[in-house]
């Protein structure tokens, strides 16, 4: 499984914690539960494989980080969303947002850009052009403003 597939299976688990107003992890505990992912296999080609111990560790990090920084998160989106409220966004651009924007802010050993460039592929899955270029103003102006505050630092 790459890193890509891991994030995206992340990106999932995000989009149903939110969805059903649920704790992360312990969504996570039981989507990772050996039958309950045996039968996500048999429906989607994504969960044929099932993470190793490094792959299951970034996702439940991941996880777990968008849990405890959710309202963080979501703030820095409403920041570069130029008018739009976190409740008017599509789920699906939302999750991909929290997560690209939790491996920027909070995961050092991911360079920003690789998490850009994974968001907007990813969302390429899910939403509409309009709706992946709008992530990807949000991400661009999300890092445009980290970049006016460290020349400000």
């Amino acid at each position: 499984m790459t890193r890509n597939t891991a994030r995206e299976i992340a990106i999932q688990l995000s989009f149903a914690a939110a969805a059903a107003g649920r704790d992360p992890l312990e969504l996570a505990d039981e989507f990772f539960a050996e039958e309950h992912y045996a039968s996500l296999a048999a429906e989607c080609p994504l969960y044929e494989e099932r993470p190793d111990k490094r792959q299951m560790a970034y996702i439940r990090s991941l996880t777990r980080l968008i849990g405890e920084h959710r309202d963080e998160l979501d703030a820095f989106i409403t920041d570069n969303s130029h008018g739009w409220k976190v409740e008017r966004i599509s789920r699906t651009a939302l999750a991909v947002l929290r997560v690209a924007l939790c491996e920027i802010v909070y995961m050092d050993d991911i360079p920003a850009k690789a998490s850009i460039n994974e968001a907007i592929e990813l969302d390429k899955n899910y939403d509409e052009p309009e709706t992946v270029s709008f992530v990807n103003g949000v991400l661009g102006g999300f890092m445009r403003s980290r970049e006016t505050e460290d020349s400000e630092a």
